[in-house]
């Protein structure tokens, strides 16, 4: 009995588990009468027999395989087990949650634009997600002549094709090439249904693929920025300020040049205010009536047009001493 006591195995179970193997193989041992399967959560268990599938086993659990299991085997079922002798027969385990797993471009894709003769280089990153969904094809291409796979085998294959198709799909659904964020879910959904067609013979199958960024070199990165900005700018008065603002953060620290910038921001910021108020009592000697004669005389401006400071309808700015009304 101890010659094949070490040829026998009680139980069967998943042995080396791991969350980022697909799946894994259980062989080389004979089961024996009395041993029991264990599937965990999360794993199926796939019976072969040279090669060719037994059972698939899904519910989570433990089992007797003499009663439980072996009546569900296609060509097994009928085996007894005897004196000093077991079922020699191949168990796949496999992971049945759905991976998920970052990409990135190793190397600038070189993706033709008019503006640009030579072409303008990008980067990209982003997740793809993918899971097993046809036990048939991944016994038939991988577990066949594997005892393992790993989440890695998959994007090593995956991201040797990216360059390619990033290649085409920017160029296909790519409608500005200096946003191309905003074609991102096209250009991901392009490149998923390819990928598919790349890896569903292996019994897989990519659910889901995103571009997160695209990285442009930094001079272009810098003009779309400044592009940006100005697009955000209203009207000129708003454009003078920027650029105001601008040449101050580019001053080499010259308090003169802050000076006169901070100098000509509160000019126009004062002629805005000025002409709010204009507006304001044009609108309001139109809604009540004629100006009062006589009296007290015309109230002044709620700021003071020389200096800006707030004066709420003095004659004279507290601040600089202009005379604000008659």
């Amino acid at each position: 009995m101890a010659f094949f006591g070490n040829q026998f195995s009680d139980v069967v179970e998943w042995e080396e588990f791991r969350d980022d193997m697909i799946f894994w193989k259980w062989t080389n041992k004979e089961i024996k009468k009395g041993s029991r399967l264990i599937i965990r959560p999360g794993q199926d268990a796939i019976f072969l027999n040279n090669g060719k599938v037994e059972g698939i086993f899904e519910q989570e659990g433990e089992y007797d395989i003499v009663s439980e299991i072996v009546p569900f085997l296609s060509t097994l079922k009928g085996f007894r087990f005897g004196f000093n002798s077991g079922m020699r027969v191949e168990v796949l385990f496999v992971n049945t949650k759905e991976f998920t797993v970052k990409w990135g471009t190793k190397s600038p894709i070189n993706i033709p634009a008019p503006q640009l003769p030579g072409g303008m280089p990008i980067r990209a990153n982003g997740t793809f997600h993918f899971k097993v969904n046809d036990y048939v094809n991944l016994i038939d291409k991988v577990a066949g002549v594997k005892d393992s796979y790993l989440v890695e085998d998959v994007q090593l294959r995956i991201t040797a094709r990216l360059d390619q198709l990033l290649m085409k799909w920017i160029t296909r659904e790519g409608k500005d090439m200096f946003n191309l964020q905003s074609n991102s879910h096209e250009i991901g959904k392009g490149i998923q249904d390819d990928l598919n067609m790349e890896i569903m013979d292996d019994g897989m199958k990519v659910t889901g693929f995103q571009v997160m960024s695209f990285n442009y070199p930094k001079e272009i990165q810098d003009m779309i920025n400044k592009n940006a900005s100005h697009g955000m700018v209203g009207d000129v008065s708003k454009y003078q300020q920027m650029s105001v603002a601008d040449a101050m953060g580019k001053s080499s620290g010259s308090n003169t040049a802050s000076d006169m910038a901070g100098m000509m921001m509160g000019m126009n910021i004062a002629k805005e205010m000025m002409d709010d108020q204009k507006e304001s009592s044009s609108a309001s000697g139109q809604t009540g009536g004629h100006p009062a004669e006589g009296g007290e005389g015309q109230k002044g401006p709620n700021f003071c047009p020389n200096c800006g400071e707030k004066v709420s309808g003095a004659k004279f700015c507290p601040n600089c001493g202009q005379k604000l009304a008659e």
